[in-house]
Parts: C-alpha cells; sequence; structure tokens
C-alpha cells in the first residue's frame, strides 16, 4: 500500500493517494465496499465497530456511519453517493459530523477498482473540500484510519478473518 501526502496532515484541495492491491476479484471487493453488511465489517480503523450503518449506494443516495472507538467514543460521518460505475468507479463525498448533525469538514473521494487477472487493484483519490477549524484534530488521522480500514477490508475479502 502506498500513500502520498504532506507531513502533518492535509490542507484544502491536496490529493491523498492510497493504493493497494487485494488478493481478491475485483466484483467481490466492490461488493463489500457497496453492501451494507459487508461495508460494516470493515469501515473504520482497527479496534473500531460500527453500530449505525445505512447506506443508499446511487447517485444522490446518502451514508451515514457511526464509528464506535474502543473508548465506546462514537464518531458520526455522513456523505452523498455522486457516481456508481459498477464494478468500477464509486465517488463519494464524507465527513466528520458535530454534535449538531453539522459536517467539520468534507473530503472528496474516488475509488478506482481495476481487475488485475483475479485480484483489484483499488486506488483511492480524496482531497479534502471545506474544513472548520475543529477539523486539523479529525482528518490528520486519515491516511492510517483508511489504511487501517483497508487492511480489514483485505482480511474480509481475502478470507483471513
Amino acid at each position: 500500500m502506498t500513500t502520498k501526502n504532506k507531513p502533518g496532515g492535509v490542507s484544502i484541495n491536496e490529493e491523498i493517494v492510497i493504493t493497494r492491491v487485494f488478493d481478491a476479484p475485483r466484483e467481490l471487493v466492490w461488493q463489500a465496499w457497496t453492501e451494507p453488511k459487508r461495508l460494516a465489517q470493515w469501515w473504520g480503523p482497527r479496534g473500531f465497530t460500527n453500530p449505525r450503518w445505512e447506506v443508499d449506494v446511487r447517485p444522490g443516495g446518502g451514508i451515514r456511519i457511526d464509528m464506535c472507538a474502543p473508548n465506546g467514543a462514537i464518531y458520526p460521518m455522513a456523505g452523498v453517493y455522486r457516481e456508481i460505475v459498477a464494478p468500477e468507479r464509486l465517488v463519494y463525498t464524507s465527513g466528520a459530523l458535530d454534535q449538531d448533525e453539522k459536517l467539520i469538514f468534507e473530503f472528496h473521494h474516488t475509488v478506482i477498482f481495476a481487475d488485475q487477472k483475479g485480484k483489484t487493484l483499488l486506488t483511492m483519490k480524496t482531497h479534502l473540500l471545506n474544513a472548520t477549524p475543529a477539523a486539523a484534530a479529525y482528518t490528520g488521522g486519515f491516511k492510517a484510519g483508511m489504511s487501517q480500514s483497508l487492511e480489514k477490508l483485505a482480511a474480509l475479502v481475502e478470507g483471513k478473518h
């Protein structure tokens, strides 16, 4: 897995690129990103669970996931699916919510699923669209959190969990 980003956090419109090869067919990796029950099994950093996960995978459909940290803290996030090209590309926005259900920041994500002779090359391109002053506490951990999520995804689709 590789990541490209400046050290110390994320700035507006800075692109973060994360790639990973999964030893699983593209259709299976796609399903893990688009089927709610599968998504809930791997979304979030190591040790996190998802007590609330609602996804409507269609252009204009919503995504709402409440992640529960090992200490019991809940981190709600929400977003909107912008483009769905099964099983090749997902485009969506997402961001953390404050206590009033308002976005603290908003990321734009493009996830590309490329078939590589029975394996899947996943490329995720993310950039920060907007952020409040409170966003730095969240956005600085995006790469590490997403990398841990993709480790959990690999365990799921490669049958190692």
